[in-house]
């Protein structure tokens, strides 16, 4: 790269705990730096939050529109090089629609966007203006989780017989059983702000992109079971899913919010007829291959012996761990190649890898599969197209 990008920011202001992580995955790699931002809906915290980033005060915004229309205006050497969105679901489109029409790259958290309809419309905003968009499927990125994708998609495995991926988190089985309003009541929970779903939106939602990144496989039908355990909520707070795959292999998907004494336990093992494969977010350094003749191997982050991709995604040598904050710097290290190449009129690298509007469109339609199957009384629901 020339020169560092300049990003700019919406959301993630003081006490925000997605926004702190964005901001040192984009910072850890030495390419990115943050220049602007609206951090708040209130203008007072926003400017507080810029002050805490030691911004240039004429450089942080009381709104997102203000933002655009502001930064958009600067020349092209001062002026933001992309956008990191980091705000509520409800305001991602909104947000990511203001920010490509006046001309800006964007990285967006996921999910992409409220519904499925608003994120169809984004892919086509995305297309007519020429745009990086990223979406920080952070799991993605993980060193042990490329070289799984390499031995996928090398026939090491064999033919793909079963995916079962697992999200399960325990911090709010202590409503389960609670009186009265539940003490953990965040903006997840309430269906107008983050849409029609809470517990499979959130961590679902990573457990099936992270099944289809390694396998690349695409769901055909899927029978869920949606429950709200926690009193009062109108939200899911725990996801059962049977799931059908196009070509014949079947899975299992769980997410949940009430598997007392899980912290981030999110798994994946994928069986075919050649090896299996095991991953464990909670020890991502990591890689189980599994054999019916023979024993088992552990691949480890670091070495030699893997392939190219995850070689490419490790920053420290083998025995020194990397874990959730370098998985997420890969995502904006890759984005960040593609958005310098769009800034400097440049063609673009091949073979980047981070996820895109495709993975938002295919999110959104998982999330809307999944509310509709547990609503419906068939036992299948196919896989609504995106």
């Amino acid at each position: 790269m020339k020169r560092k990008l300049r990003m700019g920011m919406v959301g993630g202001g003081r006490g925000a705990f997605i926004g702190a992580v964005h901001r040192m995955a984009a910072n850890l790699d030495g390419q990115i730096e943050l220049v602007a931002g609206a951090f708040s809906s209130d203008p007072k915290k926003s400017k507080l939050s810029g002050k805490d980033f030691h911004l240039d005060p004429s450089r942080v915004y009381s709104s997102y529109e203000e933002m655009a229309e502001k930064e958009a205006a600067l020349p092209a050497d001062e002026r933001i090089d992309f956008v990191s969105i980091v705000v509520r679901n409800n305001l991602h489109f909104p947000v990511a629609k203001c920010f490509l029409e006046a001309g800006f790259n964007v990285v967006c958290d996921k999910p992409m966007t409220f519904n499925l309809k608003e994120a169809k419309q984004l892919r086509q905003i995305v297309k007519k203006s020429g745009k990086v968009f990223a979406l920080t499927h952070n799991y993605t990125g993980y060193p042990m989780v490329k070289e799984a994708r390499e031995m996928a998609s090398k026939g090491k495995l064999g033919r793909i017989l079963k995916v079962v991926t697992e999200y399960p988190q325990g911090y709010a089985v202590g409503d389960v059983d609670r009186k009265g309003p539940a003490k953990i009541n965040s903006w997840r929970t309430n269906p107008e702000v983050a849409g029609i779903s809470n517990c499979i939106a959130d961590i679902g939602t990573h457990a099936e992109n992270l099944g289809r990144y390694i396998t690349g496989l695409e769901i055909e039908e899927i029978c869920a079971d949606l429950n709200a355990f926690i009193p009062g909520r109108v939200l899911d707070d725990d996801g059962n899913l049977l799931v059908r795959y196009k070509g014949g292999a079947r899975g299992i998907l769980y997410a949940s919010q009430i598997s007392n004494g899980d912290e981030n336990n999110l798994n994946i093992r994928i069986y075919g007829t050649k090896a299996s494969l095991e991953w464990h977010q909670e020890n991502p350094n990591e890689l189980i291959v599994k054999y019916h003749d023979k024993p088992r191997e552990i691949y480890r982050r670091g070495n030699d012996y893997l392939g190219a991709a995850a070689q490419a995604n490790t920053r420290t040598p083998f025995a020194h761990p990397e874990g959730f904050i370098e998985a997420f710097a890969n995502v904006y290290l890759a984005a960040a190649k593609a958005i310098d190449a769009e800034v400097h009129g440049k063609k673009m690298p091949k073979n980047l890898d981070f996820p895109d509007v495709e993975d938002g469109i295919e999110g959104m339609a998982f999330i809307e599969t999944v509310v509709k199957s547990a609503k419906a009384k068939s036992k299948w629901t196919k896989f609504i197209k995106a």
